[in-house]
């Protein structure tokens, strides 16, 4: 065989683009890389190298074409070979069964197969191949013509620009593929960091950013986006070797075409109903949106019989979902302190429906996030359910509501009156007085609660204690008396003693617990587990420097500084003193050993807030079956546990990591409740 360097640059161009759209269907297609990116990288710009040295080589199809083109006026329009119909929607099992029995009465019989896909919440693209390579691609438009966005599609490297054909096998000279252009929830949240980051407005859902992106007149921005393709079927199929819908995918995949790897063929419609009721649950696991399932009659033949109505085919319906975006009013911004003195801000939302739950307050990160995405009192503005679970404010709806102005953080704590300090190089603000109640009485409440788990003693008991001036500390809390606890509404004698019990019986709760209740910044459960395990009495850790710190893992330079400051500082180090001597245990036990059980070698992360129980609590449980509880996402782990408010960053690496997402359900379901 000849190298490639004796080769004419003809023949070596051919064979690099047959070489590059071969590896670029095992990459995006088939998810199975064959050769590393910097491979690839090489014999693409080899190919630059020939192209650019003999223009007369450059083909439309070549892989070299994705980068865009020139600005256009505008976008021509386009017959469809054949018509693009739209579907009819069901929402309940009830509709389900009832479109079942009018297709079985319609072809005579019960014998009807079906196929379930993810219903991609994205862009209907239709897209022509002449003779195996694709020559034109147009938005669905109103089903008979559309927009010629031939030159953005191009630019997708998830589509094929030629088929892969199999053992000298003959393309049909006319192939219409049917598929959704989408935009990954990963590539959603950069685009938009990327918007406001310019001074420009965020757009307010993947799809919006999908459609935007695939119009855009200079095909090279659209380059710029990472968009995808999902293809769901045929249009005309003339001489296709394939009897139904189920191995009209097959045939699809087989020849370089990106088809869902979640659609499945179902023999009844009872497997149909379970399907879609279980992706309503799963849909937080893709790192794209869905806002249904698609069902079609499997059989090409029956398809044909039960025929369409108006364009729209008897033989197929949209199982749909409550939408998971809204528009409401941001009636106001409020802050909540937390027990390390942030200010969080959080908004007080018009109740609206989303996703089929009532949502009346959502998340805000800081006051730089509030004004980067242009967020007033007073807008309409546009909240989602992200990753189905957590309520987020997107954007603005539209303009901005009269007399709205800029969200400013207020200059003074909202519970002490101090002045608010934003350290450098931090997102936050901060209450800087120790004294605050952000300080004490948070940190008792989750000292109770969380650290020590004392039954009898609730947060509104805490509550009622610290206005009493009866406990403002952790020490003040094990040296109260049966008789000031009576004093309180709700204790007698037997409900104080009990109490008093459990308060002294927290005592012996593992060094760890203790640890993570000393409200040491930037030390939650995980982080409490490892520093226990690692230097095993407070003495040892007290005494270690930031770089001992650092070595913990999961401990990076600045927690590792927050650490050693908060142990250098003279109240805390009493702090430790009174608990030792009150007969907390500051040293590890046998209860931090490694335990054996059924998911033993497993790795978990936790984010966001819990329903059924605190992140602590989920962690403890995790670790008594034997898991790995650890703080960052990474290719090892086995799952993101995914609640309320959860880190972006965590679930974007998750995504991209392809790491399971496990709702707080599928947590019950791991825990074996």
């Amino acid at each position: 065989m000849a190298s490639s360097r004796t080769k004419s640059p003809k023949k070596r161009a051919a064979e690099l683009r047959e070489v590059l759209d071969y590896h670029l269907y095992r990459y995006h297609v088939l998810d199975d890389p064959e050769i590393a990116d910097a491979e690839y990288d090489a014999l693409y710009d080899e190919l630059v190298r020939l192209e650019e040295a003999n223009p007369e080589l450059v083909t439309p199809d070549s892989p070299t074409q994705r980068v865009g083109a020139p600005p256009s006026d505008k976008f021509l329009k386009v017959d469809h070979p054949s018509p693009m119909g739209s579907l009819e929607k069901v929402t309940t099992d009830e509709a389900l069964e009832k479109w079942h029995q009018d297709v079985c009465k319609r072809l005579g019989t019960s014998d009807v197969a079906y196929v379930t896909e993810p219903k991609i919440d994205g862009l209907s693209i239709n897209l022509i191949y002449e003779n195996g390579a694709f020559v034109r691609g147009a938005t669905r438009g109103d089903g008979y013509r559309g927009e010629d966005v031939t030159i953005n599609l191009r630019t997708i490297k998830a589509i094929s620009m030629r088929m892969q054909l199999q053992n000298g096998e003959q393309p049909p000279p006319l192939l219409e593929v049917r598929g959704e252009v989408y935009l990954p929830l990963s590539g959603f949240n950069e685009l938009n960091q990327r918007l406001i980051a310019e001074g420009k407005k965020p757009t307010p859902n993947p799809r919006n950013a999908a459609a935007g992106s695939l119009r855009q007149k200079d095909s090279s921005i659209t380059a710029q986006r990472p968009l995808s393709i999902w293809i769901h079927g045929l249009g005309r199929k003339d001489g296709l070797p394939a009897d139904g819908h189920w191995d009209s995918l097959l045939w699809l995949r087989e020849h370089g075409f990106r088809t869902n790897p979640y659609a499945e063929r179902h023999e009844d419609v009872e497997s149909v109903a379970r399907a879609c009721r279980e992706w309503e649950r799963r849909r937080i696991e893709l790192d794209y949106e869905i806002d249904g399932i698609v069902i079609k009659v499997d059989s090409f033949d029956q398809q044909r019989r039960l025929g369409s109505l108006h364009e729209r085919p008897r033989w197929a319906r949209a199982y749909k979902w409550a939408p998971m975006t809204a528009q409401t009013r941001l009636s106001k911004i409020l802050i909540r302190v937390g027990r390390t003195g942030a200010l969080n801000p959080w908004a007080l939302l018009e109740p609206v429906e989303v996703g089929g739950v009532t949502v009346s307050r959502a998340t805000l990160h800081n006051e730089e996030d509030i004004n980067r995405k242009d967020i007033r009192e007073g807008d309409i503005v546009v909240v989602q359910r992200a990753g189905d679970v957590i309520p987020q404010i997107v954007g603005p709806a539209g303009e901005h509501q009269p007399g709205t102005k800029p969200f400013k953080m207020p200059k003074k704590c909202p519970l002490c009156g101090v002045d608010v300090v934003k350290p450098e190089g931090e997102a936050m603000h901060r209450c800087p007085n120790r004294a605050c109640p952000s300080r004490g009485l948070e940190s008792l409440i989750n000292w109770v609660q969380a650290a020590a788990d004392i039954e009898g003693v609730g947060e509104q008991s805490v509550r009622r204690l610290w206005d009493l001036g009866l406990v403002r500390s952790v020490p003040e809390l094990y040296r109260l008396t049966k008789e000031q606890l009576m004093e309180l509404d709700g204790y007698a004698e037997i409900s104080a003693t009990n109490a008093i019990e459990s308060i002294q019986a927290s005592k012996q709760v593992p060094f760890n617990r203790v640890l993570f209740g000393l409200n040491i910044p930037d030390v939650g459960w995980v982080t409490a587990v490892n520093l226990a395990r690692h230097f095993e009495s407070v003495d040892r850790l007290r005494d270690a420097s930031q770089e001992e710190i650092e070595e913990v893992e999961g401990i990076g330079p600045e927690r590792a500084e927050a650490i050693a400051e908060w142990f250098s500082d003279k109240a805390n180090r009493q702090l430790v003193e009174d608990l030792r001597s009150l007969g907390l245990r500051f040293e590890i036990g046998d209860e931090l050993k490694p335990v054996e059980g059924p998911l033993t070698g497993h790795t978990y992360v936790i984010t966001g807030t819990l329903e059924g129980f605190t992140r602590d609590e989920a962690a403890a449980e995790l670790e008594a079956k034997g898991a790995k509880v650890l703080n960052s996402v990474s290719g090892k782990t086995n799952g993101l546990v995914v609640g309320e408010e959860p880190g972006n960053s965590k679930l974007t690496k998750a995504r991209k990591l392809e790491v399971p997402l496990l709702t707080e359900q599928q947590l019950f379901e791991l825990l074996g409740r």
